[in-house]
């Protein structure tokens, strides 16, 4: 079968990191190939390779056949190659319209002079979103629409270029499982029209509902590429991670101990309602429930990033005010924020920078901050975790999403917690990662820290906790156990 793009033996280093090792890849007309490999593997020091926003050191870059040069994005999407990223790079305030066709805006010729078609390309839309199945309002302003439709409109964008090879970076970390299934149908219909694509995701299950082929990588370099209907999850992860995965989730037996938070009748608006619920030492309570039903608008009332009407929280028997998130720090009460770029980390700064910010005050003495000591401190959480980066000196822009999300981890371990809440602790992560957060769970509740867990994946929150807590349209619809839980029983609940 033809290959539409293939490179050979791409090599690319940053300062004190080789990203790719002869690195190659094969994507062949019409079939969608998923790339997968850990976070920090290459993946998408490759996808930017192929899209002109770096140049490899050395290395070979096929398009049908013929050996060709990108200079940047713009040259990629002149050659029919277009990316869509997991955060979409939409202008907000224009129109759909207008985000379409930025930057290529259709023209015609009138009294010698060049004007805007602005009736082609209304016509051009249409016809795309006609092929992608998708109805929407062409002047609304592309703001108010939710991730799903940005991603449909970012699909329909890289279409008006004509493309014939599309690249979807992690395309279904932040959408719901009918937006999911959705785009799989858009997907679908893109690849009958003879676009093919590359899509890298962490869900492997995912990979075996639609891709054709897939190929791994691990440590920048090629491991493999087979078939779908060839290997099984348990193959890709050994590819992945070099050895096989005996334990997803890393959950061992712990008698909890004694009572350390209880909420009781906690209301916020319309948003919490009636919530009480305990958790205690060396306890893994999961939080359950459909997106909207509140569970991050608890998360953020237990520990002052909102205020809640009425009702009482106490640590240890001890009713206490959190009026902010330096009070619930020092409380002993810290958050793990889904949205780790929004309310976590700050990327434009250092690994070292972001683990200790929240600590400055303890790192502190007569003359400034112990440097040493804070070194030491971040060194540990950096192995402890096994956060991939030169240095702690790295810049958090310069990791992939999966270790920016152990440095958000670690900036809360290192706080010291007696109660760590984790929202959506693995989002965006890949298996070996996912792994090694569950054992990092599981020790610190050895050590009396009490978890409340925070997952929209079911298996993760019946692997790993030892009660499950379900909202439901801001209250909690029930309760359940270790032994009664199943997915059933929470769906239920949930719905």
């Amino acid at each position: 079968m033809t290959n539409v793009l293939e490179l050979r033996n791409i090599v690319k280093t940053f300062p004190g990191v080789k990203a790719l090792d002869g690195m190659k890849l094969e994507l062949r007309k019409g079939e969608l190939l998923a790339v997968c490999g850990e976070n920090g593997a290459g993946k998408s020091t490759l996808m930017k390779i192929v899209t002109g926003v770096y140049k490899p050191d050395s290395g070979e870059m096929l398009l049908n056949g013929e050996p060709i040069h990108i200079k940047h994005p713009s040259d990629a999407y002149g050659k029919g190659i277009a990316i869509i990223y997991q955060e979409t790079s939409l202008f907000p305030e224009l129109t759909v319209l207008e985000n379409l066709f930025m930057g290529h805006e259709a023209t015609k010729r009138k009294f010698g002079l060049s004007f805007i078609d602005h009736e082609k390309m209304r016509q051009t839309a249409l016809d795309i979103f006609g092929k992608l199945g998708v109805e929407i309002d062409l002047d609304g302003k592309v703001g108010k629409f939710g991730v799903a439709t940005k991603q449909m409109i970012e699909i329909a964008k890289a279409l008006t270029y004509d493309a014939k090879i599309l690249i979807l970076d992690e395309p279904t970390a932040s959408l719901t499982s009918r937006e999911v299934t959705a785009l799989f149908d858009t997907i679908k219909r893109i690849k009958a029209e003879g676009v093919s694509m590359v899509y890298i995701s962490h869900r492997l299950e995912e990979i075996f509902l639609i891709a054709n082929r897939v190929t791994v990588i691990r440590d920048g370099g090629y491991v493999a590429t087979a078939d779908t209907k060839d290997v099984d999850s348990k193959q890709l992860v050994s590819w992945m991670i070099g050895r096989e995965l005996s334990d997803l989730y890393s959950k061992t037996a712990i008698k909890p101990g004694a009572e350390v938070l209880s909420v009781e009748n906690l209301n916020q608006g319309e948003t919490l309602r009636d919530i009480s619920f305990t958790l205690r030492k060396g306890e893994i309570v999961g939080l359950s429930g459909l997106a909207g039903s509140g569970r991050t608008e608890l998360a953020h009332a237990l520990c002052g990033l909102s205020e809640a009407d009425s009702g009482a929280i106490r640590l240890e028997g001890r009713e206490i005010a959190v009026g902010n998130y330096h009070e619930a720090i020092r409380q002993g009460i810290v958050y793990v924020s889904e949205d780790r770029k929004a309310n976590g980390l700050i990327t434009q700064m250092t690994i070292r920078e972001n683990m200790t910010l929240s600590i400055l005050d303890k790192l502190s003495g007569w003359t400034g901050i112990r440097f040493k000591w804070e070194g030491e401190l971040v060194e540990a959480y950096t192995g402890r975790l096994k956060i991939k980066a030169a240095s702690s000196a790295t810049v958090l822009n310069n990791l992939s999403g999966g270790n920016q999300q152990k440095v958000s981890v670690a900036k809360a371990l290192v706080a010291e917690p007696r109660i760590l809440i984790l929202d959506e602790p693995t989002r965006g992560v890949d298996v070996g990662a996912k792994s090694e957060i569950h054992k990092i769970i599981d020790e610190l509740v050895h050590r009396d820290l009490a978890i409340l867990m925070i997952s929209s994946d079911l298996p993760e929150i019946l692997g790993m906790s030892d009660r499950i807590y379900v909202m439901k349209e801001g209250r909690i619809a029930g309760e359940l156990s270790r032994e009664e839980a199943s997915q059933e029983k929470i769906l239920t609940l949930a719905l």
